[in-house]
């Protein structure tokens, strides 16, 4: 009988060793940052409206965020912009993201423009799409012989 090799690794394999050890986000550390910003986002129905309340904190909304319909869809696109200045040394630490948003969500055809309204509070954005739901009923079909 013949050894058979299903894999094969090294004894020093330590990116192995690390992720083993301390788990699947052990090599994360030496990976690039994106600089993209994706706020969480939320719908939910309150009655025939709907609600999303999207999380900005530290956003200035007046200046940075739009919200668009457009063609069906509810366009809620803008920029989390980094206003501190670099350290000195030119060492920073970073877990905060930054860079441009764009959030879409699909919309019923009969809504329109007058139908949306959005307000900024305590770093959540909610926009209320009114009477998203209504009229949407299913509505069944005869059959006929």
């Amino acid at each position: 009988m013949s050894n058979l090799a299903l894999w094969s690794r090294s004894a020093w394999d330590t990116d192995r060793w690390l992720r083993d050890f301390f788990g699947p986000a052990a090599l994360d550390w030496y990976k690039p940052v994106t600089s993209d910003f994706n706020p969480a986002a939320e719908v939910v129905k309150d009655g025939d409206d709907a609600v999303v309340r999207l999380e900005l904190p530290g956003v200035d909304v007046e200046k940075d965020v739009n919200v668009e319909l457009d063609r069906g869809r509810l366009v809620i696109h803008g920029e989390h912009r980094d206003e501190h200045q670099e350290d000195k040394d030119g060492r920073t630490l970073r877990e905060i993201r930054y860079g441009s948003f764009r959030r879409s969500f699909q919309l019923p055809a009969h809504v329109t423009g007058e139908a949306v309204s959005a307000s900024y509070d305590a770093g959540v954005l909610t926009v209320r799409v009114a009477g998203a739901y209504a009229g949407n009923q299913p509505q069944r079909i005869a059959i006929t012989k």
